[in-house]
């Protein structure tokens, strides 16, 4: 017989474990404890956090939780990188919830998203033309999210915009789950973009990247 291998014995590579404010999703605002992976298999033009592509420390599951409960707070988020990349992303996500946390995990929407914990809050970022990524979009996982997950889509131009719009129309994203547009910080203005989703009366929230107005664009915040 198998050995059935002890879940909190698993490891993955973790770029950092760090505290701050959410400041994506409706969570945004949120004293929340990030555990970054290491690891991505896209390359997004406008990515910040190209440090967690590799690196990073080997962890056990057991470890991760520890070092998450010292932090004072119920709320996680599994972030990258690219989480799902790591096979035992799933068993975190997994312990995470079973310890109390209220667990979202951020992904780019590119790997399956069928397999995640129902309880956990997933956050998919499918790309926008402008990314150089909209072909790595898994389109499969928009029939799998329900209410309990979101959707971000960061905009670069125009031509973003009107790509995200017919998304919105062709797949009936903002009857599945919430939906949010961000411009890309130095290249669509804010207010250009609040101005499109108004006369356009997309039923989606604006958003903008909390944590960058706050601290620019700093590590571990």
């Amino acid at each position: 017989m198998t050995a059935v291998p002890d879940r909190d014995a698993l490891s993955l590579r973790v770029s950092e474990i760090f505290f701050s404010l959410q400041g994506e999703s409706t969570r945004v605002g949120l004293p929340t404890v990030f555990i970054r992976l290491t690891g991505c298999p896209l390359r997004c033009r406008w990515c910040d956090t190209a440090y967690a592509f590799s690196g990073g420390e080997q962890r056990t599951i057991a470890d991760i939780l520890r070092e998450t409960a010292t932090h004072g707070t119920r709320t996680a988020c599994v972030t990258g990188g690219e989480p799902l990349a790591q096979k035992n992303c799933l068993p975190l996500l997994s312990a995470l919830c079973d310890a109390g946390f209220d667990v979202s995990l951020e992904t780019s929407g590119a790997l399956d998203i069928g397999d995640v914990d129902p309880r956990v809050s997933r956050i998919m970022d499918l790309k926008a033309p402008a990314s150089g990524e909209a072909e790595r979009n898994c389109l499969e996982n928009i029939p799998l999210l329900n209410a309990h997950d979101e959707v971000k889509i960061v905009l670069a131009d125009r031509a973003d915009y009107e790509w995200a719009r017919a998304l919105l129309t062709t797949h009936r994203l903002t009857e599945r789950c919430p939906v949010l547009l961000s411009p890309v910080q130095g290249e669509l203005a804010p207010a250009q973009l609040a101005e499109w989703i108004l006369a356009d009366r997309l039923p989606v929230r604006f958003q903008l990247q909390l944590h960058k107005v706050l601290w620019g664009n700093m590590k571990g915040k």
